[in-house]
């Protein structure tokens, strides 16, 4: 009679399951327009990174409305906070992001379109981010309340992600000490969910100072900040042959002078290198720092090396993956109605290749990723253990940092794809809050991964944030 029972108790907590996935679901479809309405005001804003005051009030407003408790200029941060909700264990963490990049004009338009009063823009979807992680961490707030569900969720606003290292001082301000696993997502051309990696990376601001002269009069009494730059980037290049493949280098002239009849007093060049490990990363890094050096006493001229960020790769955890992966399969991908198909395919008679419209709709399979890109995420993931997917936010085949990202970014495209991400954030969530063995499994493969001697330093060392950085 006993043994009858089994298969009956197994079918109703497959039906509570059931009904849970059902509850937070439902609450995004009905909630959707409110968060699609965050994500375009903060498309609009496009705010450079440290300075992202609108539209990091724009999400703390939904959050506090919605009952999170608020702690905002965190870590010595004024656009960078937390919001959270409940209290005890488990406490999950959900990332939020919502700076700009500079540089590239904004339009929604299926033709490259450049706007006089648009000097920045949302080209890698950060608006959808932290829109799409909102809506997630609400519609969890609702179902464990509405469950009696036991535990903390904290959505972690968090600046300036691009070249700021916003996270980073978060991670070393201890405010990640006590999550128990941490969940983020980025816009993508394609929904996934795999584990990945991505390059550690490190950058600073050499800046040269000579004496200025008149060009052709006095020439010899003038030491040129701009050949100490150029002397630089010579040896920084003819170094490409002589590190492990895997490495990139590269770099900007930020200032070179104001007239080629003056002997420049002042120039800088703003240099990234970019390694897979951290430790190969830092031998690299110090061999760029002995040319600036070099250079600056090669043209009589002095250099001053500012580091700017420090980002290491992000560690994977395959266990977590699959459980994401599950959710993401289980919400499935982005659907387009005839409108949208007509614009996708404009945009993609703007890449050099193929049309790969259809992709939307599909799941990638769930293998290993090394990403070539960086992102402060990673010293989140060395810290505690960390899990991340991707969702179809553009037209397949867009590069990231481009001006067809921006553009489906600024339209229904872009929100369909950030509430694939919202739900699968939401399910996920929920999955770790009601079994905590997932938590374990995914902490011991964290530890392993990390390996016993491990302790964290942070590549940018123990400067401030550079709360200016997009000013300069």
């Amino acid at each position: 009679m006993k043994k009858a029972l089994y298969p009956l108790l197994f079918l109703i907590v497959l039906t509570a399951k059931a009904d849970d996935a059902s509850d937070l679901l439902g609450y995004l479809d009905s909630q959707s327009a409110t968060y699609e309405s965050a994500a375009m005001d903060i498309w609009e804003y496009a705010e450079l990174g440290y300075l992202e005051t609108k539209s990091s009030t724009r999400l703390r407003k939904l959050l506090s409305k919605e009952g999170f408790e608020i702690q905002a200029g965190i870590a010595g941060i004024p656009t960078a906070f937390v919001a959270s909700y409940g209290e005890g264990s488990p406490v999950i963490g959900i990332l939020a992001e919502f700076d700009a990049l500079p540089g590239i004009s904004q339009s929604a338009s299926s033709s490259r379109e450049i706007l006089e009063d648009k000097h920045a823009g949302h080209a890698c979807g950060h608006h959808l981010f932290g829109a799409g992680s909102t809506a997630a961490a609400i519609a969890v707030r609702h179902w464990m309340e509405n469950k009696g569900v036991k535990g903390t969720i904290r959505l972690y606003g968090t600046p300036a992600e691009e070249g700021g290292s916003g996270k980073v001082y978060l991670v070393r301000a201890g405010l990640f000490d006590d999550v128990d696993t941490v969940l983020h997502w980025h816009p993508a051309d394609r929904n996934s969910a795999s584990a990945e990696s991505s390059l550690a990376n490190k950058s600073a601001r050499f800046k040269y100072r000579g004496v200025s002269s008149h060009a052709s009069a006095a020439p010899e009494r003038g030491r040129s900040a701009l050949d100490g730059v150029e002397a630089l980037n010579y040896m920084a290049n003819l170094m490409r042959e002589h590190v492990p493949q895997e490495t990139r280098i590269h770099y900007i002239v930020t200032q070179g002078g104001e007239a080629p009849n003056v002997v420049p007093d002042f120039a800088e060049a703003y240099y990234y290198v970019r390694h897979p490990n951290a430790g190969v990363l830092q031998t690299i890094w110090n061999r760029v720092i002995d040319i600036a050096k070099a250079a600056a006493m090669g043209t009589g001229t002095d250099v001053e090396i500012e580091v700017m960020h420090g980002n290491h790769s992000v560690l994977p955890n395959q266990q977590l993956a699959d459980l994401m992966h599950r959710n993401l399969t289980r919400v499935g991908g982005v659907k387009y109605t005839g409108e949208e198909r007509k614009y996708a395919e404009e945009i993609s008679l703007t890449f050099d290749a193929p049309s790969f419209v259809g992709m939307e709709e599909k799941i990638m399979p769930n293998e290993f990723r090394q990403g070539m890109g960086s992102t402060d995420v990673g010293d989140i993931s060395w810290v505690v253990p960390t899990v991340g997917m991707r969702a179809a936010t553009w037209v397949p085949g867009t590069a990231s940092h481009s001006w067809q990202a921006i553009a489906a970014g600024g339209t229904s495209i872009g929100t369909k794809g950030m509430m694939v991400a919202a739900k699968t954030l939401a399910l996920t969530t929920r999955d770790l809050m009601r079994e905590p063995a997932l938590i374990e499994a995914g902490r011991r493969e964290f530890e392993d991964r990390r390996g016993e001697n491990f302790q964290y330093k942070a590549l940018l060392g123990d400067r401030d944030p550079p709360l200016d950085y997009r000013l300069k």
